[in-house]
């Protein structure tokens, strides 16, 4: 965070000071009194399950400089009406301050999946040109992207800041916050299509990331999505592409027998061949993503390529491999799921079943609106097309993958099971030394619990 005075922090914010005015907040903000920075900012948010004010003596003993609250507390705050809107409001002034007095970039990123995988290859692409910021984890919302703001200070070259969207004008809120001078659009799919409605409706709301770029900055566009290629039309700023066809060129895409992808990537007359940890083809993508926001602040594509290469997966629960003491690769997949990001890892798991038995532990794909019973029926006879041994189908939302598979008419083996206490039971019986399994579906499924009941 860029060192503010409690008093500047008032002044931003509307609120009434509580403490000396000259008490200076210069370390990350937090709402996690156990995450609080020596020096950092405690945001005392009333939740559902916790009200931070609740908090704030822990706060204070870890370290932590002052308190955003919308009460008296019992040390150095600011008081206000909305704690999650003054949070907002210090966002923005933080975000105009780093580009204006110190010449951050900020790189929005959005898209109907990859965006956390993405977020995590730009961050270590970037730093290798400067000191760079990006999001944790998936800190996509109206909460997240402040707190990923704040995280920045002075010396901050480059700010990744992620954006999530369930319904129209949430991007173009999270722009006015973040105030973006590159702008990233992965794809257009059907996550939330549920909520939104249509995938036109999604690449609507997707599009406001472009849509908020000023002249002077850049739109970074999937060339090999329509959708998203027709986005350029909605900016006057410079757009630069990636992709098969793109002005960053992706080919002779290759995965090797971990699973983890190789590939060529090209911008004029520069070319470079890049092998990745990542699990999944679809990483090759990701990495095109990254590349041409690199490419698009100057870096060489040697440059680009060479920390592309030796990038690692930063968060959790998203191709997540670990292996188990009697030599199980677990792949937890268990932070969200929806057609395209199940069908990839699918893909992934079947490729990985040339050396292995196989075991794909699905759950419900959720916000899928209308098309969720087929979508599911489809996943199903996915799995059974790449050769997946056996399909464990976990709940009744999820029932339908059954369906699928049985339908394909393969030696694929399918078992239901009623919940994740039964999955888990299931594959410590059947999983044998050398096998793969892979967990995946939507974050509240919760099955990251049978990862975690494997790997115990």
């Amino acid at each position: 965070m860029i060192s503010l005075s409690l008093a500047e922090l008032a002044r931003i914010t509307g609120g009434a000071l509580h403490g000396d005015p000259d008490l200076r907040v210069n370390a990350p903000a937090s709402v996690d009194s156990r995450d609080i920075a020596v020096g950092g900012l405690f945001v005392a948010l009333a939740g559902e399950h916790a009200d931070g004010h609740d908090f704030v003596a822990q706060a204070m003993t870890a370290g932590g400089a002052a308190v955003l609250a919308n009460r008296p507390v019992d040390a150095p705050a600011v008081i206000v009406d909305n704690v999650l809107a003054a949070l907002s409001v210090l966002a923005r002034e933080t975000t105009t301050r780093l580009k204006r007095d110190h010449g951050c970039i900020v790189v929005g990123i959005t898209g109907s999946q990859g965006k956390t995988s993405v977020k995590d290859l730009l961050g270590q692409v970037l730093a290798a040109a400067g000191p760079t910021i990006a999001a944790k984890g998936s800190f996509n919302n109206e909460l997240g992207v402040p707190l990923t703001i704040l995280g920045a200070d002075e010396n901050t070259q480059y700010l990744i800041v992620e954006m999530g969207a369930r319904g129209q004008g949430h991007i173009d809120r999270l722009c006015q916050i973040a105030q973006p001078d590159i702008g990233v659009v992965l794809n257009v799919g059907t996550a939330h299509v549920g909520e939104f409605g249509s995938t036109e409706r999604i690449a609507e709301a997707k599009g406001e990331l472009i849509a908020a770029l000023g002249a002077a900055g850049t739109a970074v566009l999937n060339a090999d999505d329509q959708a998203v290629a027709a986005m350029g039309k909605r900016t006057a700023a410079n757009v630069i592409t990636f992709g098969a066809s793109g002005d960053v060129r992706l080919s002779d895409v290759r995965v090797d027998g971990g699973g983890c992808p190789t590939f060529a990537l090209a911008y004029g007359d520069e070319s470079v061949n890049v092998s990745l940890t990542f699990l999944g083809e679809h990483q090759a993508i990701n990495a095109a993503a990254a590349a041409a926001v690199g490419v698009s602040v100057g870096m060489s594509l040697d440059s680009i390529g060479q920390a592309l290469g030796a990038a690692r997966a930063l968060s959790a629960m998203r191709m997540e491999r670990s292996i188990t003491a009697e030599g199980i690769i677990i792949i937890n997949d268990a932070y969200n799921a929806n057609p395209e990001s199940m069908s990839a890892a699918l893909r992934t798991l079947g490729r990985l079943g040339q050396q292995h038995s196989t075991y794909a532990v699905l759950g419900e794909m959720l916000e899928l609106g209308e098309s969720s019973e087929g979508a599911h029926v489809a996943i199903g006879a996915l799995a059974a097309q790449v050769g997946i041994t056996h399909v464990v189908v976990v709940g009744t939302g999820a029932a339908p993958i059954e369906t699928g598979v049985r339908g394909a008419r393969t030696p694929t083996a399918v078992t239901r099971v009623v919940d994740v206490a039964a999955a888990s039971e299931l594959m410590k019986r059947l999983l044998k030394p050398g096998d793969v399994a892979l967990i995946k579906a939507s974050r509240a499924g919760g099955l990251e619990r049978v990862a975690a009941a494997l790997l115990a």
